[in-house]
């Protein structure tokens, strides 16, 4: 496990006005037993930064503060403590102190707290003075912990300084995960000759996952185009795939470095947001997609650069006439054989082509465009094994003259 910076939280973050001492105005609670389980109020029920339960309240303020002393610098009051509610509470005292008190529930999930920590980490007064498994307290001089001082106008001195948190990530062969909330807060504490002001000034949001529709498992079929033109003006790689081999059709017949039209597409689904990519495309002389030899077609939806004649992706769009043309993918391979590796005489005269397939969901970080023109590709988002599937063409014949339609052996 690895622990990443990153500059995104979901938090209940608070604005105050206060005018304290710089003496310790938070007091730990006494614990008479630890929690198995935090009482979770209703999921209906409007968030309340109040509701704290009893074990986990933290004093804020003397004890003899009253109720509105209390609501003026922002914390709650039960008639008989004033004590930190469910927030991230920024205060600043006459003196030159910031006092910071973060809430494990400011953060949905949870944070923990044992994670958050200001960005200078060097010097142990920076470090929380206490904390809880509900709360971490932070309590340090504002000319320390990389506080950075700025005078603006009508005679403000402002003092600024960032807290973030630690998060873990999982890194595994095939992609990283996270479960962990996550945040970066930038405060500050503004003085005139009259007022202290504590504000809360940067918060962003991480944006929600997109809906997922139409789950289940992964069907997939591959065609070869066997359209032709027959007008001036026509595309060949257009008119190819205006109609395909039946299975009925097989084997079929081609001449080295003729094109074979693929197309590999989704079965019975109608979700018109997934993506089909294609993961690996190869080649290999029997049925068995697991047989040697193999040659790689497509590489990560991309043309396999070590071939000479370079696999072309064709593009599917609206223009396509396809009612989901993200269902689809297209490409055409010139017609090979193989050859003995030692050798390098002909030994193969028959080819089946595989694809590994996989459907991708868009996200507001990933586009799952399988793009083949940068160095460094974006890593895709890995799916289960449920949306995944491997599919195979039928028998392709090389044959030494010009083919047939049909070829019976």
């Amino acid at each position: 496990m690895e622990l990443f910076r990153c500059l995104f939280c979901v938090m209940v973050v608070v604005v105050l006005v206060c005018d304290v001492a710089a003496q310790p105005h938070w007091m730990l609670p006494v614990q008479k037993h630890q929690p198995q389980q935090p009482k979770v109020p209703p999921a209906a029920a409007p968030f309340d930064k109040c509701q704290v339960e009893r074990h986990e309240k933290i004093q804020c303020g003397t004890e003899d503060i009253t109720a509105e002393q209390c609501e003026n610098i922002n914390c709650c009051f039960d008639g008989r403590q004033c004590y930190y509610g469910k927030a991230v509470t920024v205060q600043c005292t006459r003196d030159g102190q910031f006092v910071v008190v973060v809430a494990r529930d400011a953060t949905v999930p949870h944070i923990d707290v044992d994670s958050v920590s200001l960005l200078e980490t060097n010097d142990p007064s920076c470090t929380p003075v206490d904390y809880t498994a509900a709360f971490a307290i932070f309590q340090f001089p504002m000319t320390a912990c990389g506080t950075i001082l700025k005078v603006e106008e009508q005679d403000y001195v402002v003092y600024e300084n960032h807290m973030s948190s630690s998060y873990e990530v999982g890194v595994g062969p095939r992609g990283s995960i996270t479960r962990d909330s996550h945040f970066e807060l930038l405060f500050q504490c503004r003085y005139s000759g009259t007022a202290v002001e504590a504000l809360v000034m940067e918060v962003n949001e991480v944006p929600p996952p997109m809906p997922v529709a139409a789950l289940g498992p992964l069907r997939v079929e591959m065609k070869l185009g066997n359209g032709q033109c027959h007008s001036k003006g026509c595309f060949e790689e257009e008119a190819a795939y205006s109609s395909f081999y039946t299975p009925a059709d097989y084997p079929i017949t081609k001449v080295l470095r003729e094109p074979i039209y693929v197309e590999v597409n989704i079965l019975e689904r109608s979700d018109p947001n997934i993506v089909l990519n294609l993961e690996h495309c190869w080649a290999t002389s029997n049925p068995n997609p697991n047989s040697l030899p193999q040659w790689d077609i497509l590489v990560d939806g991309c043309s396999y650069h070590d071939d000479r004649y370079l696999t072309t992706v064709l593009p599917v769009d609206g223009s396509s006439g396809l009612p989901y043309p993200t269902h689809h993918k297209r490409f055409a391979v010139k017609m090979f054989t193989f050859v003995d590796q030692n050798t390098f005489t002909p030994q193969k005269d028959t080819i089946f082509i595989h694809c590994a397939t996989a459907v991708c969901y868009p996200s507001s970080t990933n586009s799952c465009e399988q793009s083949c023109h940068r160095q460094r590709r974006a890593a895709v988002t890995e799916v289960s094994q449920s949306q995944k599937a491997l599919v195979s063409s039928g028998e392709v014949i090389l044959t030494p003259s010009a083919p047939n339609t049909k070829s019976k052996r």
